[in-house]
C-alpha cells in the first residue's frame, strides 16, 4: 500500500486531515500512531471549523516537527532548521491546492471547491515525500 493509499484508508476510517497524513508517516519519524492520533486530533476541520489551514498540511507540519526537531528543551537548536522545513511545506502545499485555508479549499464562501479533503490528503502526503522525503 502507497502512502496516499494508506492516508486515505486512514481517512476512510474516520481521521481527520491532519491525523490521516500524520498517521501514514508513523514509522518513518519514529511515533507511536495512536500518539501522532492524539497530537494532530485538534487539527480538523481547519483548526475552527474551517476558518484555518488545512488538516492535512497541520499533518505534514506535525511531521516536520517530529522527523528534525532536537528535543533539547533546555536549548533547542533545531527551530529554525524545523520553521524553514514548515515554510517549504506550507509553500508546495499551496502550489498544488490553490491554497492552504480550508474554508477557501472547500469554496465555503464562492461554491466553487478548489480542492476536496482526499485530495488535500494525497497532496499532503506528496508534499510530505517531497520536501521531508519520508
Amino acid at each position: 500500500m502507497t502512502k496516499k493509499e494508506l492516508a486515505i484508508d486512514n481517512h476512510n476510517k474516520k481521521y481527520n486531515c491532519a491525523q490521516s497524513v500524520a498517521c501514514a508517516f508513523s514509522e518513518e519519524v519514529g511515533v507511536d500512531e495512536s500518539i501522532l492520533f492524539k497530537a494532530c486530533e485538534g487539527f480538523g476541520l481547519g483548526m475552527g471549523c474551517m476558518e484555518c489551514t488545512c488538516g492535512a498540511l497541520s499533518g505534514a507540519i506535525t511531521l516536520a516537527g517530529f522527523q528534525n526537531s532536537d528535543g533539547n528543551i533546555d536549548d533547542p537548536q533545531t527551530k529554525a532548521a524545523t520553521y524553514r522545513l514548515a515554510s517549504q511545506l506550507v509553500q508546495r502545499f499551496k502550489e498544488k491546492t490553490g491554497s492552504t485555508v480550508c474554508r477557501e479549499l472547500k469554496g465555503i464562501d464562492t461554491g466553487t471547491i478548489l480542492h476536496s479533503c482526499p485530495d488535500c490528503i494525497m497532496d499532503g502526503v506528496e508534499t510530505v515525500q517531497e520536501i521531508l522525503g519520508l
